[in-house]
């Protein structure tokens, strides 16, 4: 064959040309943003920076500031350049009076990050920065000193960045307004801007889930967001030039994190986006994480804990970053586990490649948590993974946490470093000296004492998180589990001035009983006087109810808080017995779907309970009534059966305690304004310890018609028992009649025979309530029929767990296994009761208590 040597150097060009051209297009970044505005401020030209954007000067060019006439700011350098050593820290710009940058931008929204470097600026003591800053209608920072910043940091700069959005023919103002004070100066100062343009989907999100609540909420372009942290987890340092192409800089996770093995890293790794977009975060995001560990006996030990110092009495988007890069690890079920944020359920069975259906694929989680102003400045924001027990303990994953601050109703996102400048208090030169002289030594001898007093204090918080193990679907890690038992709760408050002198019986006529006053300690006492007064002497026109434990009334005290308030009848035993029980159990509850216990009264004879209002009373008010079932809809309905779900898998998995209810019926379901359901009435309760799977009792406690067989008949209880009356409930939900008894079998039409006889005949459609009938609910309601027959199986170890219950009528779990033949109970004795008295032996004689079907 003969060659043509003019073809050679033509094929070697476009060989080089083709090679060129892919590597063009493999360095360029994932989003190209519409504006990318890089200020170096107090400088002139253009400087290179370290993430090979060139940065423009504000001195001279369009960017320059806009201030008054006689009164200008200046430009400084700083003069120790070697300790920051690149642009924009390397000049300032400072002024005593306000100066505003204005940035014509398109709309959308954007990053701001602003950069300041703490040092001594010709003209300026640097001690002197105090200033706020605004963007627009937003205030950014407010008394900030960069100075006090650094200092914390042991730094000489630091950067803050913002997320904003801006309107149509809008322009972005940045605004910087020093501290007013008549005997100091005080300046504020800048040394760079940056501005970049960001996707509009990117941060701002709606519906997003809250956690502790059952509603979501829409993170709207009227928001304004501070980027707190950013961190790759199990990963190094990402640097801005390294992002997708929006310059920012992840964090590594030293510092943060309390327990979690570091996992597998893989740098070749090509992540796979088919779930989210590829600008979402860097590849070397999800190139590496952090496990909770592969070895199942390693999981049970510890978990997953990052603790993030946050402001408090803001709310905060909370991102979680996964990607499951095991390659052993390539079906949905094989890695479960759970999310905890501030110690609240925030994900109860989370599966990755249930989310991605596929290994190597990123995926994201958005929370919003609320962090309440409790009197402090900051607090301690946890996010905890580990090990759901039910599942194989391959380890909770971890790729990536980001965490951003959301501005307030009166588009606030600013904390004060202090309250205000405290150098206005200045004394005469010698004594200043004397005093920082004695300052000095003071400082000395009380940090000697804190630091002994912190680490006695460490010491004995080991103790206590190894001695107070706390079961839930996982193990904690000790430090994890101090910050459990010391995090601020709200049924930990301290008593009243009232009430210590009526625990000291200063003012008692009778003397506190000691059984009471071990379980009360932790809850808030009213007196009898304030109870009085917030019922109106207990007026008939505010009883809410009757009970055996006794009436119930509406009040209303003094701040205007609306109660419910149990008074225990005088010549009730049982009550008495139910008071207590309710006092030991739900005052160490906390869950969105649990009603609260705000306090109690004990004063004299008298026993009550104060507990949060819930204006749409139970349950039953509106299932057996014919004029008002028709407010529940299939929706609200559904709604309220995964919420009662929710808060029986709390009681028997997740709360400090491990509670079994025995009550659980129509009438013992509160709904809030919002029709959302709160279990009440543990009266009945029983504290199950970690090794315990079911217990007897001489004294059955309970209602007809919700109670399991080995219960009534034989004593025996268990979670499955709260499961059988659950799915009771359920049915009743669908159908809207009651299931007043087990007895004799389904020929006697209770609710259960019925919905028996008709799935057996594959009618169960007519078990649906014509009210709440609608075709395209039919699948998800007949789904609830079967659930609820599964939950009524005759023998415990056939019926679900609760958290499979849920996982099922959430259509989490595919092909439901058939139903077999409901429990019907074939004989009943009804004595008395004691709801305390249990043995661990099977019992010979049964005495059944039966709780009013009615409700309290």
């Amino acid at each position: 064959m003969k060659s043509h040597p003019i073809l050679t150097p033509i094929l070697y060009i476009c060989c080089l040309f083709f090679l060129s051209y892919l590597t063009i297009a493999t360095s360029t970044p994932l989003y190209n943003p519409v504006e990318n505005i890089v200020v170096n401020c107090g400088s002139a030209g253009s400087s290179k920076g370290d993430d090979d954007r060139y940065w423009i000067g504000d001195e001279g060019s369009k960017f320059a500031p806009t201030e008054e006439p006689n009164n200008k700011s200046k430009t400084s350098e700083a003069p120790s350049q070697v300790s920051v050593g690149s642009v924009p820290y390397m000049t300032a710009r400072l002024s005593y009076w306000q100066f505003t940058y204005v940035f014509s931008v398109t709309p959308g929204p954007k990053f701001i990050r602003l950069y300041f470097c703490s040092d001594v600026y010709s003209g300026f003591e640097s001690s002197k920065d105090f200033f706020t800053v605004k963007a627009g209608s937003f205030t950014l920072l407010r008394n900030f000193s960069a100075s006090i910043c650094t200092d914390s940091l042991d730094r000489k700069d630091i950067y803050k960045e913002f997320c904003i959005s801006v309107d149509e023919n809008q322009k972005l103002n940045l605004t910087f307004i020093p501290f007013t004070s008549t005997s100091m100066n005080y300046h504020a100062l800048i040394n760079g801007i940056e501005i970049v343009s960001m996707p509009m989907d990117l941060y701002y999100k709606p519906s997003v889930p809250v956690v502790g609540q059952t509603y979501l909420i829409n993170i709207s372009y009227s928001s304004a967001l501070e980027m707190v942290y950013r961190l790759n987890v199990g990963g190094g340092a990402i640097q801005a030039e390294e992002d997708t192409g929006m310059f920012r800089k992840w964090s590594v996770d030293k510092g943060y994190l309390s327990s979690g093995h570091i996992g597998p890293h893989n740098p070749s790794l090509k992540p796979k986006y088919t779930e989210i977009p590829k600008y979402t975060a860097p590849d070397t995001v999800y190139q590496s994480a952090r496990i909770t560990g592969p070895d199942s006996n390693k999981s049970r030990k510890s978990n997953l804990t990052l603790g993030l110092l946050v402001d408090a009495g803001f709310n905060f988007l909370v991102r979680l970053h996964f990607c499951e890069i095991k390659p052993e690890i390539h079906a949905s079920g094989t890695r479960e586990f759970c999310i905890y944020i501030d110690y609240q359920l925030a994900e109860e069975r989370a599966d990755v490649l249930l989310w991605t259906h596929d290994n190597n694929t990123p995926y994201y989680k958005d929370y919003v948590v609320m962090i309440k102003n409790k009197g402090n400045d900051t607090h301690r924001l946890s996010i905890d993974l580990h090990s759901r027990l039910d599942a194989d303990l391959i380890g909770a994953i971890l790729n990536g946490v980001e965490v951003f601050k959301l501005s307030d109703s009166d588009n606030n996102l600013a904390r004060a470093n202090i309250a205000a400048p405290l150098l206005d208090q200045q004394q005469p030169t010698g004594a200043a000296n004397e005093s920082k002289s004695k300052k000095k030594t003071t400082s000395i001898a009380i940090g000697s004492v804190l630091g002994l007093l912190v680490v006695l204090t460490l010491v004995c918080c080991m103790v206590l998180c190894i001695l107070k193990k706390t079961k839930h679907y996982g193990f904690y890690h000790a430090l994890a589990k101090w910050w459990w038992w010391s995090r601020p709760d709200p049924y930990k408050r301290e008593f009243s001035r009232r009430a210590r002198r009526l625990i000291g019986n200063e003012e008692s006529h009778t003397p506190f009983p000691s059984d009471i006053l071990n379980q009360v300690q932790e809850l808030p006492l009213f007196n009898f006087e304030m109870l009085v007064s917030a019922t109106n002497d207990f007026h008939q026109s505010n009883k809410l109810g009757q009970g055996g434990f006794g009436p119930v009334y509406k009040g209303k005290l003094s701040d205007g808080q609306e109660i419910a308030v149990k008074r225990l009848s005088r010549t009730s035993a049982q009550g008495l017995k139910e008071f207590m029980n309710e006092v030991v159990v739900i005052s160490k509850l906390q869950h969105r779907n649990l009603v609260r216990l705000l306090g109690c009264c004990v004063e004299g004879e008298e026993r009550m309970l104060l507990y949060e209002y819930m204006p749409n009373k139970s349950l039953d008010a509106f299932l057996f009534d014919p004029h008002k079932e028709r407010l529940l809809d299939w929706k609200k309905r559904f709604n309220i059966i995964e919420g009662i779900g929710r808060g029986l898998i709390y009681l028997h998995r997740d709360s400090r305690l491990r509670i079994i209810h025995r009550d659980l019926k129509a009438s013992n379901i509160l709904l809030d304004k919002d029709l959302n359901p709160k279990i009440s009435d543990f009266g009945m309760a029983r504290i199950f310890g970690s090794n315990e799977d079911q217990a007897n009792t001489n004294r059955v406690v309970g209602t007809y018609g919700y109670m399991s067989p080995e219960y009534a008949m034989e004593g025996r209880f268990s979670e499955k028992s709260d499961v059988f009356s659950f799915g009771v409930l359920l049915l009743e939900i669908v159908n809207g009649r009651r299931n007043t008894s087990f007895y004799n079998d389904e020929q006697s039409q209770s609710l259960l025979g019925l919905a028996w006889k008709l799935w057996n005949a594959n009618n169960a459609i007519a078990l649906i309530n014509p009210t709440i009938y609608e075709p395209c609910f039919e699948i998800e309601i007949l789904r609830c029929i079967q659930v609820g027959l599964l939950c009524v199986q005759e023998f415990a170890q056939d019926r679900p767990t609760v958290s499979i219950v849920v996982s099922m009528l959430k259509s989490e779990i595919g092909n439901l296994p058939p139903p077999t033949k409901p429990a019907f109970t074939k004989k009943l004795i009804a004595l008395d009761t004691d709801p305390f008295k249990c043995f661990q032996t099977n019992c010979s004689v049964n005495n059944v208590t039966v709780t009013m079907v009615h409700g309290r």
